[in-house]
């Protein structure tokens, strides 16, 4: 039985109706940039993600650049993020005038760990990014505590965990703002690129929507320069469309997560996904570790199994910071993760019988 990573075809014949009428009803109003179908989705993001404010853009990637120049990043600031996750992260820390400081993970839920934090700031840190990555969320009140300390502002990468939950509390209201993604992989995607930052400063939103629209609120009244990063009517509409569905869409995930842990975790060789207490899990992507990765994700591509590597290479040592000179021995556990972690197929509307397939073949490969 062929197993995709992820179908995003199935998701929208499920709701193919309200996805439609969203798209007719942008054409019909010509609302194309920025408009009533954007406000709407804005409100009703912000309500769902319990903040009193959202302001859209075009890409995750930018909702990291606008909130980090809203907060005054300069030129001799340095930003600590982790040492495992997607690009984006560190690079708009360099764009947005800083230098990048790399914080390892803790080697067991793949996200920050705060000692390693507190290990790297130096007089010139300013913040801290913790990345909610996979969907896990990163230990937000030793995060919010050492931030505390050292008077650092804290910006949540909630790209990967659209309303995990820690301590019962949304991810993305703990720090100054929050940034999200709206991929269209992610759990609630776009069908296009999308993004969006959170907040619950008045005058941080407001600064970021200026940012995001050439520095005005009003077309041709600029107060500071700004950048094109506006999100589009016709994803507005598709994200409102599909945001009240996003609530069963992540029980469906966190189902199948349940499906996967009881097929997998008697298996020798393969370490499921640790959830740490009192946090919420929502499963963006299913991430295992195999000591002999390559070889399972080859078993698994040739009899039909996609799967994913995020990511294979941890950010310290890619070719874009060989500049920083930095070694394995400083971030022992992304560099042992980065050659175990294997993404098996997960999204809402994922079959048993394809999730049976899969363990089948993972316990036939061991």
């Amino acid at each position: 039985m062929p197993v995709p990573f992820a179908d995003l075809q199935l998701q929208y014949q499920t709701i193919k109706g309200e996805i439609d009428r969203a798209i007719a009803g942008v054409i019909r109003d010509n609302a194309f940039i920025r408009g009533s179908y954007v406000d709407a989705f804005e409100r009703e993001f912000a309500e769902a993600a319990e903040v009193a404010h959202c302001v859209s853009c075009a890409n995750g990637t930018d909702a990291l650049y606008l909130a980090m120049k809203a907060l005054q990043v300069k030129p001799g600031d340095e930003v600590v993020t982790a040492a495992h996750s997607w690009i984006s992260t560190s690079a708009m820390i360099t764009h947005a005038g800083a230098t990048v400081a790399f914080a390892d993970t803790d080697g067991a839920t793949f996200t920050v760990d705060p000692a390693a934090i507190e290990a790297a700031i130096t007089p010139r840190t300013v913040g801290i990014i913790p990345v909610h990555l996979y969907g896990h969320p990163a230990d937000m009140d030793a995060i919010m505590a050492i931030a505390k300390k050292h008077k650092l502002w804290v910006i949540e990468d909630c790209a990967q965990a659209h309303f995990a939950r820690y301590k019962g509390r949304m991810v993305g209201t703990f720090g100054e703002v929050a940034t999200y993604s709206f991929y269209p992989g992610k759990n609630l995607g776009a069908m296009g690129d999308a993004g969006a930052v959170v907040t619950n400063d008045a005058s941080l939103a407001e600064h970021m929507t200026m940012l995001a629209r050439h520095g005005g609120l009003v077309k041709h009244q600029h107060h500071i320069e700004g950048i094109n990063s506006r999100l589009d009517g016709i994803q507005a509409a598709i994200l409102a469309a599909k945001l009240p569905h996003l609530a069963s869409w992540t029980r469906a995930r966190q189902n199948a997560a349940k499906v996967y842990d009881g097929g997998l975790n008697q298996i020798d060789d393969v370490v499921v996904p640790e959830v740490a207490p009192e946090r919420s899990h929502v499963y963006h992507l299913y991430t295992i570790k195999h000591p002999r990765r390559d070889a399972l994700a080859a078993h698994l591509n040739a009899n039909g199994v996609q799967t994913a590597i995020n990511y294979p290479t941890a950010l310290p040592f890619l070719a874009a910071y060989a500049r920083f000179g930095l070694r394995p021995e400083q971030f022992p556990n992304a560099h042992r993760d980065q050659s175990q972690i294997l993404s098996l197929p997960m999204f809402a509307e994922i079959a048993p019988a394809q999730q049976d397939a899969v363990i089948k073949l993972v316990r036939e490969f061991t």
